[in-house]
């Protein structure tokens, strides 16, 4: 997956996996509310699936026995730890978008003195994403 970026250097990619217990109903709430696609299931009954969306990869895993996920946030409940963090355009928009399809919004978009303007959102397992975009320089 590795490609190059604007000054022609190799660009890196990663793809976190996500431990569910249910990975067609994951993959359908990526789809349907967070504007992921995937293309297949792997596993008879599906235990794997790849969701993308504009570059980003989101691997789901289903174990043999439930109730073994755990989202960071349970390791840190008071710094409600993420489980990725996406870079992205435009943080408003895409926080409208969400907003208008019933996502859990945990932490509203704004400004952080690290350079972002950012979100939190809680998936349908209780992992927590952030999306923001990098307002350094702009």
């Amino acid at each position: 997956m590795a490609d190059t970026n604007r000054e022609g250097r190799e660009r890196w990619g990663i793809a976190p996996c996500f431990i569910v217990d249910d990975v067609v109903a994951t993959a359908n709430y990526y789809r349907d509310r967070l504007g992921f696609g995937y293309e297949r299931f792997w596993g008879d009954p599906p235990s794997f699936c790849m969701v993308r969306r504009s570059g980003i990869v989101i691997m789901l895993a289903q174990l043999e026995r439930t109730g073994v996920m755990r989202p960071n946030r349970f390791a840190d409940p008071e710094g409600g730890a993420w489980d990725a963090y996406i870079w992205i355009h435009d943080a408003d928009a895409l926080n409208a978008e969400f907003k208008s399809k019933g996502v859990k919004i945990t932490r509203d978009v704004c400004d952080q003195p690290y350079g972002c303007r950012d979100f939190d959102v809680e998936d349908c397992n209780g992992y927590r994403l952030c999306f923001g975009q990098d307002i350094e320089g702009t």
